[in-house]
């Protein structure tokens, strides 16, 4: 049965990862929210530190999602609740700086949940950006254009993707194309293309409302030659476990963005309850919200919102390193955290008047920083149509 404490082996963890948020990341927010394409050279000292307690068992990373062999039985809390909760916390600090850490990204989790022994070996301490999202195709991942010819030993890839998140600073990018377009959604298969791969061209770096500290890179890829042992899975296109393979890195996935709603969502209520006393607003958790002033009524409201998303999260987690289903979990916590993110810290630059406004505050920033945790890896309206898929046990043809 789940609890929903942090577990007493994560605190260590917890305090950790808090510590490098209000002693790094908070500090630190304005600065690289000024200075945008500017890479935080301070990371890479956090994030070698990062590396070494993943390595031993005991910190965050940027964890794989491999089948779970073992015959442990019983309540386990593993890296995807600690990978959750160290999240939640570095958010707290800020978003950008969190997504432009090296080798913690989405590319990173591909290649630890997928690779086969020799490419985790090879792609060991490389930082990988993962490259799914073109031009023509958005939400639906399974109208990729991106193809992948085999040549020899060889694939030879021709494309465009856009919105790649640090994919000017990575080593490699996973690189989402089809085998056959005819196949659909059973021929998509990745890729690891190496940065300075010929053809492969870096072709703008994205201005954006928020996360502004990580680069958002466009990229174009030309008779882009990429080695067979490269290819990221099995190379036979199966319409049965094709796709759902790529896909699979998303269930355990998709509660770390919703981590990272809930981590700056705190942040915002916890700003706004520092202004809200500082004017005299008193919130009384042992009276109704009707008989209180609108302020607090509001505060209360949307703490409650947090406090759903905040549990939604860690049971999707929590599912994952029990090795139980989590599809529905996963899409119900993104769904939840992602529209409770934006609304918490819109609202709360609301309660804060001309202070949450202007820059004297961090509110107005982390109003722009959660919007995008409602959009990527898979938008709000995308995971309500998952949520759909999996209460009716119908298939995206069948809710057309």
């Amino acid at each position: 049965m789940i609890n929903l404490e942090v577990p007493k082996k994560f605190e260590q963890l917890v305090d950790q990862a808090h510590q490098a948020a209000a002693e790094f990341f908070r500090p630190n927010s304005r600065k690289y929210d000024h200075a945008e394409h500017t890479y935080p050279k301070e990371l890479d000292m956090l994030a070698a530190l990062l590396d070494g307690l993943s390595a031993s068992g005991g910190g965050a990373g940027a964890s794989g999602v491999r089948a779970d062999t073992s015959k442990e039985k019983g309540n386990r809390n593993g890296s995807n609740l600690s990978l959750l909760l160290g999240t939640i916390e570095m958010c707290w600090g800020d978003v950008g700086l969190l997504l432009t850490m090296p080798r913690q990204g989405l590319g990173n989790a591909a290649i630890a949940s997928v690779a086969n022994d020799e490419q985790l070996e090879r792609y060991k301490g490389k930082w990988a950006a993962m490259a799914i999202t073109e031009p023509d195709t958005g939400s639906d991942s399974g109208a990729i254009r991106t193809t992948a010819v085999k040549d020899g030993d060889y694939y030879v890839l021709n494309g465009e993707k856009i919105f790649v998140t640090s994919g000017e600073r990575a080593d490699c990018v996973v690189v989402w194309a089809t085998l056959d377009r005819s196949l659909g959604k059973a021929a998509i298969k990745s890729f690891v293309v190496d940065r300075g791969t010929p053809g492969f061209e870096l072709v703008r770096l994205e201005h954006k409302l928020g996360i502004r500290a990580s680069d958002t890179a466009h990229f174009r890829l030309e008779n882009v030659r990429v080695h067979k042992d490269n290819l990221l899975g099995s190379p036979e296109v199966s319409a049965e476990q094709g796709f759902a393979g790529v896909m699979q890195t998303f269930d355990n996935t998709r509660p770390l963005v919703a981590a990272m709603a809930v981590g700056v969502a705190r942040a915002a209520l916890e700003e706004t309850r520092r202004i809200l006393s500082e004017a005299g607003v008193e919130i009384d958790y042992d009276r109704p919200a009707n008989t209180q002033s609108a302020a607090a009524a509001t505060f209360l409201q949307l703490e409650a919102d947090w406090e759903a998303a905040y549990l939604l999260s860690l049971e999707a987690a929590w599912m994952a390193d029990n090795r139980k289903p989590n599809s529905l979990q996963a899409s119900m916590a993104k769904a939840k955290a992602g529209r409770s993110g934006s609304d918490v810290t819109l609202r709360c630059v609301e309660l804060a008047g001309s202070i949450g406004y202007s820059e004297n505050s961090l509110l107005e920033k982390w109003a722009r920083d959660s919007k995008i945790l409602d959009i990527f890896e898979g938008t709000q309206q995308i995971q309500q149509l998952i949520v759909a898929r999996r209460l009716l046990n119908k298939s995206s043809a069948d809710l057309k």
